[in-house]
């Protein structure tokens, strides 16, 4: 989703402009185009620019793409068990902020260097601002332990309360489709998939998305604006 903050019109239903920014992301995968190339190609500006002007902001945050604080309710979550072996129910975080992506505890390229990133957003806030990390698995060869291993290593399993969700492949491509994410065979062991980041909001609506590569300050003031206004 490294694109313009709102690709639909004024005035088009919300889950349209949700449906164009990812389905764009989606179509970039698929023939390989990568993130800057996409930004380019649908705004005619840089990443870079994207991340650094306050022109960009909508909703009044940063996300490459926003929307308002009930406009679109993020799809449940609910067949799934975390790294626990517990079911998990996305539900269950209402009342708490949540921050959702979709990362392969094998992968050596992209996967840690957006959960780097992804840490050091939440390192900068208060722990009572900090949302709670959503995992999706996008590779059914997860287990407990990488799983466990690739926290550690990209510095995320002491940050905030954390959920790493597998299950097979039928399993996790339902949630897959849900948000637009695609995923690749593997080539040469590497999955290619969507590296998207959502924001969602006490009362389990999306409100900003981000698409790797993306700054770890704008990821962090959409956190805080999240957690601490009213009505956000």
């Amino acid at each position: 989703m490294a694109v313009g903050p709102e690709i639909a019109t004024a005035g088009s239903p919300a889950g349209l402009s949700r449906r164009v920014v990812l389905g764009a992301t989606v179509l970039a995968v698929t023939l390989g185009v990568g993130a800057a190339a996409l930004v380019h190609g649908l705004t005619g500006r840089s990443a870079a620019s994207l991340s650094s002007s306050a022109v960009f902001m909508r909703h009044g945050l940063y996300g490459a793409a926003t929307w308002g604080p009930t406009a679109v309710r993020a799809p449940q979550i609910s067949t799934l068990p975390d790294q626990t072996g517990a079911h998990f129910e996305l539900s269950s975080l209402r009342g708490r902020t949540v921050a959702l992506v979709f990362f392969d505890s094998h992968c050596h390229q992209e996967c840690p260097l957006e959960g780097r990133q992804l840490a050091a957003a939440e390192r900068t806030l208060p722990r009572a601002q900090r949302p709670t990390l959503v995992v999706v698995s996008v590779n059914p060869k997860d287990t407990y332990a990488s799983v466990r291993h690739a926290v550690n290593a990209w510095g995320l399993s002491a940050i905030a309360p954390w959920h790493w969700l597998m299950g097979t492949h039928r399993q996790l491509s339902a949630v897959w489709a849900k948000y637009h994410i695609q995923v690749s065979p593997p080539v040469n062991g590497d999955i290619n998939h969507t590296e998207a980041l959502y924001l969602i909001n006490r009362s389990g609506f999306e409100r900003a998305a981000f698409l790797w590569p993306f700054e770890s300050k704008f990821a962090s003031y959409d956190m805080r604006v999240l957690a601490t206004r009213r009505g956000a």
